[in-house]
């Protein structure tokens, strides 16, 4: 009797204990109010059909994203013209709870298996793509939702800024915040999404991309933005020295579907 009331107590014990310890993330926390974006890097096989991939993002994965709440999702193409060809799809999702509960609802659309049938049939010999690379990242503080362009004709650049240490990497972050988007909307190095990388490669870092009408407002952009009083006064300051080890770039050109 008395070991059957010590078991009981240590589990209202335990009970308590987790209850109150263990903070689950409410609709309503600063945290949840920031996107979580997916950018995933598919690498084509060669002598494949990429409109395989295509029709799939186009004519199932995006509805069905779409339908889960998640919208804005963009496809993009290097302008390079990499060989192989590589295909960028980020997934803008308006807040962590949006991240889980859309994945969730994709295992369980029935609309969405009925749409993606063909592409779950394609032989293994001619599949369009190997594997793909993919990174989660979690909005800034400053600019919590992604920046949906016009729709004109546009070019976009994705940097990736890799920092030698985490403090390296919480020094920039607190530049961007506090000080550059300032400079770049005064510049008009047009904001689309800014994220901290919390899952992938090249860690730690951060990745964001920009968008212009072509190259030559590319060009006369970043000029003004290398010349701007502010950007020399902040790139001088010690509290951000050394807090960027290696960027990285490419320019991506919208397929015709895509959302952005």
């Amino acid at each position: 009797m008395q070991r059957r009331r010590f078991v009981k107590s240590s589990l209202i014990a335990a009970t308590a204990f987790s209850a109150n310890s263990i903070k689950l993330p409410v609709d309503n926390s600063p945290a949840d109010k920031k996107a979580i974006y997916e950018l995933r890097e598919y690498e084509m096989h060669f002598a494949t059909s990429e409109n395989d991939l295509h029709a799939y993002f186009q004519n199932a994965l995006i509805p069905a994203l779409n339908k889960s709440g998640v919208k804005n999702v963009g496809v993009f193409k290097e302008m390079s013209k990499s060989e192989p060809t590589k295909i960028y799809l980020l997934i803008p999702y308006p807040s962590q709870q949006d991240f889980w509960s859309a994945n969730a609802q994709l295992k369980t659309d029935a609309d969405f298996r009925k749409a993606s049938a063909s592409y779950d049939q394609i032989a293994a010999e001619k599949f369009p793509y190997t594997r793909y690379n993919t990174k989660l990242m979690i909005a800034f503080d400053n600019q919590p939702q992604i920046i949906v362009p016009p729709k004109s004709p546009r070019i976009f650049e994705l940097r990736t800024y890799e920092g030698y240490n985490e403090d390296a990497l919480r020094r920039k972050l607190k530049m961007f915040n506090d000080e550059e988007f300032v400079i770049f909307d005064r510049t008009k190095l047009n904001r689309v999404f800014f994220g901290e990388v919390i899952a992938g490669k090249d860690m730690p870092c951060l990745t964001y991309m920009i968008t212009f009408g072509n190259m030559e407002e590319h060009d006369k952009n970043w000029a003004a933005f290398s010349a701007d009083a502010d950007w020399q006064r902040i790139s001088k300051a010690p509290e951000y020295a050394n807090s960027v080890s290696r960027i990285t770039k490419v320019f991506l050109e919208p397929l015709s579907y895509s959302q952005l």
